[in-house]
């Protein structure tokens, strides 16, 4: 969408505290011997007394509050109570969510306790690649330049970029125009960002496949080439300059 009012940007603004509130809370909640269900409706009952409907529920029928991935699991995991999570595994939690019309997304990778198996750098890498598009884009500036920024980084700090997994525009629903913003240069993308265009950006950052697939439960997404994958993402305002990053109360820079 495009932000037109300032009531369009109160809203949007709204929705994304809500969002970045119940994923900061969820991190902040997991811990070892919890599963991943109990995670899920922890942050469904946030987003549930903010008058909030998740956002894969309404769109995808999705089985979950939220999605909620662990270790090899890139993306899109199922919550599950057979689903332990263990001390120094690799988490990813995605919130997204509508409230009274308007949609927003956010999400974070993180180490759960003590980072035993070296996840750590991998995090560290996505976070500031997604802190470096976020300062380039602006209104003109061209999607697939910013998707060449992302790989390039990610080739400095030895990693690769998923290449069918992307970023997308937001606000009367969950994925709108422009979407596939991929973490790569596109070459026949001409496409450039507008201002006022309200857009969620994630990171798509691994260790060594380039593609995501879709498991067996049909939702779960892991690495043609196995390893894991680190996600960070901002839904954002475009703007001039530097953007309005609607999501900030997540804190996933901090």
């Amino acid at each position: 969408m495009s932000i037109n009012t300032e009531s369009e940007l109160i809203a949007m603004q709204k929705v994304s505290d809500v969002v970045a509130y119940t994923l900061k809370e969820m991190k902040q909640y997991a811990k070892p011997g919890m599963s991943t269900k109990e995670l899920d409706d922890f942050g469904g009952n946030i987003l549930r007394d903010f008058g909030a409907k998740s956002a894969p529920q309404q769109t995808y029928n999705f089985p979950g509050w939220t999605c909620i991935s662990i270790n090899n699991e890139f993306c899109h995991g199922l919550p599950s109570s057979k689903k332990i999570l263990k001390e120094g595994e690799l988490i990813n939690i995605d919130v997204s969510a509508e409230l009274k019309g308007y949609w927003s997304d956010n999400g974070a990778s993180f180490v759960l306790g003590v980072d035993k198996f070296k996840h750590q750098p991998l995090i560290d890498a996505s976070k500031d690649i997604l802190k470096q598009a976020l300062d380039h884009i602006k209104g003109g500036v061209r999607i697939s330049d910013i998707g060449h920024l992302m790989e390039t980084e990610a080739k400095k700090y030895g990693y690769k970029v998923i290449r069918n997994l992307g970023g997308h525009g937001i606000g009367k629903s969950l994925h709108e125009q422009p979407d596939e913003l991929l973490n790569y240069r596109n070459k026949y993308d001409q496409r450039r960002f507008r201002k006022n265009a309200v857009v969620a950006i994630e990171t798509f950052i691994a260790t060594q496949s380039t593609l995501a697939v879709t498991t067996n439960d049909g939702w779960t997404m892991i690495g043609n080439k196995g390893g894991y994958m680190a996600q960070h993402e901002h839904t954002i305002v475009i703007t001039d300059s530097k953007p309005i990053i609607l999501t900030e109360k997540n804190e996933i820079w901090q």
